[in-house]
């Protein structure tokens, strides 16, 4: 994995409604690898899936995380509309039934999801000294001015763009 780091402070901007989107699993019964083990390699093809076709399924980026019993993938989507369509794609609705067919209520394996949708200017985001990274991968990566120094200067620098083209 060789990044590009980039040094110094960046942000994104925080001009369009994203929609943040946390998928993962939980294996409860480390013995019951029948039961997880599908649940986990469904995930790859997926994954790929939404890479491959990322503007068509309005999918923009994502960061995975690897625990002891729980897995996390942070999703970055251009609309709750393109997100919901994608659970009804093919692949996705396979996997979901593949689970519920092999999984249903034993409580071998959990999964979980939780989604939110972030309006326009009510994000931000600071990255010192690294690589492309979360919404900073998934937006446009600029670098940290004057007017976006403070976590409170990044958050309101749209709102004042905005009000001041509305006076225009």
């Amino acid at each position: 994995m060789n990044k590009k780091i980039y040094s110094g402070r960046y942000t994104t901007e925080n001009t369009n409604n994203i929609v943040v989107f946390i998928i993962g699993m939980r294996v409860n019964n480390r013995l019951a690898v029948h039961k997880w083990l599908p649940v986990f390699n469904a995930m790859p093809g997926m994954i790929k899936e939404l890479y491959t076709n990322k503007d068509e399924l309005g999918f923009l980026s994502m960061e995975n995380y690897f625990g002891l019993r729980t897995t996390v993938m942070i999703q970055y989507w251009r609309s709750t509309e393109d997100l919901l369509a994608y659970a009804k794609n093919e692949k996705h609705l396979s996997a979901w039934k593949n689970f519920n067919k092999k999984v249903g209520n034993n409580d071998a394996v959990g999964i979980y999801h939780e989604t939110y949708e972030i309006k326009m200017g009510n994000y931000e985001s600071v990255y010192g000294n690294m690589p492309l990274y979360g919404l900073g991968k998934a937006l446009k990566h600029i670098p940290i001015t004057s007017d976006r120094i403070s976590a409170r200067k990044r958050l309101n620098n749209y709102n004042i763009k905005t009000v001041n083209r509305s006076n225009n």
